[in-house]
């Protein structure tokens, strides 16, 4: 059998997993707000010659209105709305355990379609989403002497279940208005709006001179650099490619991987201590994950 999509899901969880990692070191320094302006601008560029080499034009000036309406539609809560909470989170929480509640994306995806376009929901995908909200709660508790106790702000999970949200409404959106056309031209289209959302909620706030402070910094723009070419470009553009040759489903579960992944990286590279308790919690949680598509 051909499993390109399904493939092309798990790449992005490892995609995902680099990016993450370097955003939260860039977002620590810069700031959540300078970060995803910077590097969905990036994005655009990066993605435009990427395009210009594969189809001939830099701008995705072929999509047609379907396309600019729901890819538009698909960035501005993905890319900005979605993307403001998760980047933020990543500085209060940490990637690690905002990746975890991200775990949530592909559980929202199929709320969103029990509520909204009355598909049914099992007694096994009720019990899978237990599954994956009970591995998230024991992947944040720990001990202070004899009792439990949670690890992490209620602020930082807030902020990573909007991500979760962003995530899962954008690819039902980004799913609507792909169609066939080139998954790194509809990554470009989201990144377009996204990235004219943040010029102007940066221009209302006046947070420009931050901006400048943040490209003088040579570590902080490396990381924001490679951290926009595993997420935004390669990761964000295979995901496309995914839901094209799977289901929606399967490919978000398969990207829900990342908090798997992100696990070694964030002891080794971010110097983070991961308790058992906190990687059997990740471990249910993306088992349950798994199994809600099962």
């Amino acid at each position: 059998m051909n499993y390109v999509g399904e493939t092309a899901a798990v790449g992005v969880a490892i995609s995902w997993t680099a990016s993450a990692l370097f955003f939260e070191r860039a977002g620590n320094s810069m700031g959540s707000l300078v970060l995803n302006l910077l590097r969905i601008g990036l994005a655009i560029v990066l993605l435009g010659l990427a395009t210009l080499f594969t189809r001939g034009t830099f701008l995705p000036t072929d999509a047609g209105a379907q396309q600019w309406i729901w890819l538009s539609l698909s960035g501005f809560v993905g890319f900005f709305l979605g993307d403001l909470c998760l980047f933020r989170s990543y500085v209060v929480v940490g990637a690690r355990m905002a990746q975890l509640t991200m775990t949530l994306a592909p559980i929202l995806t199929a709320l969103i379609g029990f509520l909204l376009l009355g598909e049914t929901l099992s007694f096994h995908k009720i019990m899978a989403i237990m599954l994956v909200v009970g591995g998230i709660i024991m992947a944040m508790l720990g001990k202070r002497g004899n009792k439990l106790k949670f690890n992490v702000s209620f602020k930082g999970f807030l902020l990573a279940l909007g991500g979760a949200a962003g995530q899962a409404i954008g690819l039902v959106f980004s799913k609507k208005g792909i169609g066939n056309y080139d998954p790194m031209a509809a990554t470009q289209i989201r990144a377009i709006t996204g990235f004219g959302c943040f010029v102007l909620l940066l221009t209302v706030i006046r947070f420009w001179p931050k901006v400048w402070k943040a490209v003088h910094s040579a570590g902080d723009m490396k990381d924001m650099f490679w951290g926009t070419v595993f997420g935004p470009v390669v990761g964000v553009s295979l995901s496309l490619f995914a839901v094209q040759h799977t289901s929606t489903g399967i490919a978000a579960t398969l990207m829900g991987l990342v908090p798997i992944f992100i696990i070694f990286p964030s002891v080794i590279i971010l110097k983070q201590k991961v308790t058992p308790t906190q990687i059997i919690g990740s471990i249910i949680s993306v088992g349950g994950s798994v199994f809600f598509f099962m």
